[in-house]
């Protein structure tokens, strides 16, 4: 059997929230993401243009859940990374990770969301290339 044709990447991550309001407040007027459809309290989806995040609100916490690794937020300039790193610390979000240059040229830094997952931050040439605006 072939393989289907190429994705368009990835486009859409769902993470499920204990706190909406603190997760909407991080990834819409921190991160800029537009409220793209909010159908009930317990489910939130944004965008920033050419993606979608999910939000839904988690129905138990466990520690034997499924774990995301981390999300990551292209930038289209590697100054951007600096940037968006003050930008963060001044809203007192946590950073995991400061801002590095990669063998590759991309920069990035890592942070928690208002959840505790990993959000990186990320310039990688082949694709800030391609994003729009």
């Amino acid at each position: 059997m072939n393989r289907p044709p190429v994705t368009g990447g990835l486009r859409h991550v769902a993470l499920n929230v204990d706190d909406m309001a603190a997760a909407e407040h991080f990834y819409s007027e921190l991160l800029g993401m537009q409220v793209e459809w909010r159908p009930d309290a317990e489910n939130l989806y944004l965008s920033s243009g050419c993606d979608n995040l999910a939000l839904h609100k988690a129905k138990t916490h466990s520690d034997s859940e499924q774990r995301l690794d981390h999300i990551g937020f292209i930038l289209r300039r590697p100054e951007d990374v600096d940037a968006w790193y003050d930008f963060l610390c001044a809203h007192e979000v946590l950073v995991e990770k400061s801002p590095r240059t990669h063998r590759d040229g991309a920069r990035s830094f890592y942070c928690r969301d208002p959840e505790g997952n990993t959000v990186q931050m990320i310039y990688h040439p082949p694709i800030a290339e391609k994003c729009p605006g």
